[in-house]
């Protein structure tokens, strides 16, 4: 039996473009989060793959409204992911260069003992 709250109107769609800049940005959001959400239920996991935020037995979509209006899902800039992006290969790299020195000075020390 559906309960009061399962329905198209909720979360209220005030609440849901309060959470960003427009319509358009909402249905924009929310179908890329539908999209994540749906290779996450198919098993196309990755190490970006974010598993559901909000407890629901609801559609992919309202998932998505559900997780959005929770502020669980934000909406980044271009230019914010492509930051990310480079710090964390930055990191990476710093990570990998320190692994192959210290790989280096050990076997440094097993050849002179």
């Amino acid at each position: 039996m559906p309960t009061a709250d399962d329905s198209m109107t909720n979360p209220p769609l005030e609440v849901l473009l309060s959470k960003v800049d427009s319509k358009f940005e909402l249905v924009t959001l929310a179908a890329q989060r539908s999209r994540q959400l749906q290779d996450y239920y198919l098993g196309a996991v990755n190490q970006r793959t974010i598993p559901p935020q909000v407890p629901s037995l609801r559609k992919l979509l309202s998932l998505s409204f559900e997780e959005i209006a929770a502020d669980k899902i934000v909406r980044i800039s271009g230019d914010e992911v492509r930051e990310r992006e480079a710090a964390e290969a930055a990191a990476l790299a710093d990570a990998q260069i320190l692994e192959s020195s210290s790989g280096g000075v050990d076997d440094a020390d097993d050849s002179d003992a």
